[in-house]
């Protein structure tokens, strides 16, 4: 059930109706963490994503439990004239409309924003997609693992016979595009709110991957350039090094190291904290071989240096290197796995989980804190059409905005 809501939520006040199947619907749920009032409109059956993926817990996805998350849910069928007529009425009350489908689906319903604006000029009419509203693959089929593929963000693995196979990853497409999309939704609710008079946003979940990882492909562009324009850095005596972490191949003072549990990640390129960790182990020795650049400097390809921390990381735990860290100013820190995360100190003094008693299953909180606190859980995804009536018989008889 979610709970009511709270008038001292960050936005509070703030009303908005999303049609959406699967995963973009995640564009609102950050809206309704903070404690918008999001209405899922659901067509008859309700969303197949409460079935898709895995898990599956007690009947519904985990994918369906988190993007779903305080929000309310009005089962409609869009394709009917007291479906369509019910959803204008829901649109005369919201600041912002959410499509987060094909582009134009509302409209071919008569339902597209010029048509809520003659109702409620100051609506916000926002448009989520893969391949977004315009350009040649506009209709194209996808799934979330294709803008990361189309964006150039995952290399294929091979097996032994040479076919390549989706690599483990994280999906950048998918959480971004609907990150991105709520930024604008909110800037869009200011202006509209200022002006009186609305705006049509359009996010493509493929645009969002390919902005995110703006690193490589700019770093491609600038090396288009001749060589005495665009250089690498003094420590690397300017050398142009591949773009992202590639150029790190070779990296010894900024490189992954086992420690005698997990691996752990050692970033002292700079010179400070280089010397740093040779006096805290006791051989500053090493730095007064090795002192290298004052920044940035990898000593790439240093045999020697590799070898000593190879064997030194080796003595302790990789809690131990950490809290060696923060007692001698080094950038030190574990490699976790998703499963390790749980334990981690720092994830349970920032991150703590929300509740399955709340929420259906364990997750992750809003990261970002308001006046010192996270945003509390705001209640469990709601069944399908589970505040139908609560919403059509009472809210949208408020007169329109």
């Amino acid at each position: 059930m979610t709970e009511p809501h709270d008038p001292t939520a960050p936005l509070a006040g703030v009303r908005v109706v999303e049609v959406s199947m699967l995963g973009p619907g995640a564009i609102s749920t950050p809206l309704a963490d903070l404690g918008a009032d999001v209405i899922k409109v659901e067509p008859p059956g309700g969303d197949y994503g409460r079935q898709m993926t895995w898990p599956i817990v007690e009947g519904t996805s985990l994918l369906f439990l988190h993007v779903s998350r305080g929000k309310r849910s009005v089962e409609l069928d869009l394709r009917t004239d007291e479906g369509a007529a019910a959803f204008r009425d829901l649109a005369a009350t919201a600041d912002v409309v959410i499509e987060a489908m094909r582009p134009g689906g509302l409209a071919r319903r008569g339902l597209g924003p010029e048509v809520l604006r003659e109702r409620n000029p100051k609506l916000v009419f926002c448009t989520i997609s893969g391949y977004g509203a315009t350009g040649p693959y506009r209709n194209l089929p996808s799934h979330g693992v294709a803008y990361d593929a189309w964006a150039g963000v995952i290399e294929p693995v091979r097996d032994e016979h040479g076919r390549p196979s989706i690599p483990m990853h994280t999906s950048i497409g998918i959480n971004a595009g609907p990150l991105y999309g709520a930024l604008a939704v909110l800037a869009a609710v200011i202006g509209a709110r200022a002006t009186g008079q609305g705006s049509d946003l359009e996010v493509a979940q493929s645009d969002a991957a390919l902005a995110f990882d703006w690193l490589r492909s700019e770093t491609i562009r600038a090396y288009e350039r001749p060589a005495d324009e665009v250089t690498g850095n003094a420590s690397d005596n300017y050398e142009r090094r591949p773009p992202g972490i590639a150029g790190m191949l070779g990296s010894v003072r900024y490189q992954i190291y086992d420690a005698a549990d997990l691996p752990v990640l050692f970033q002292a390129s700079e010179q400070e904290f280089w010397k740093n960790f040779c006096e805290g182990v006791g051989r500053a020795d090493m730095f007064a071989k090795y002192p290298g650049a004052k920044f940035a400097d990898h000593a790439r390809g240093n045999t020697e240096i590799a070898d000593f921390l190879t064997d030194t990381f080796r003595t302790r735990t990789a809690a131990e290197w950490t809290q060696f860290g923060l007692d001698h100013n080094v950038p030190i820190v574990t490699v976790n796995t998703p499963a390790s995360l749980s334990a981690d100190p720092q994830v349970q003094a920032r991150m703590p989980w929300l509740s399955q008693d709340v929420l259906g299953a364990d997750q992750l909180p809003f990261p970002v804190r308001f006046d010192g606190q996270l945003p509390p859980a705001r209640g469990k995804a709601p069944a399908c059409g589970e505040h139908t009536t609560e919403i059509l018989n009472h809210e949208t008889k408020t007169g329109d905005n």
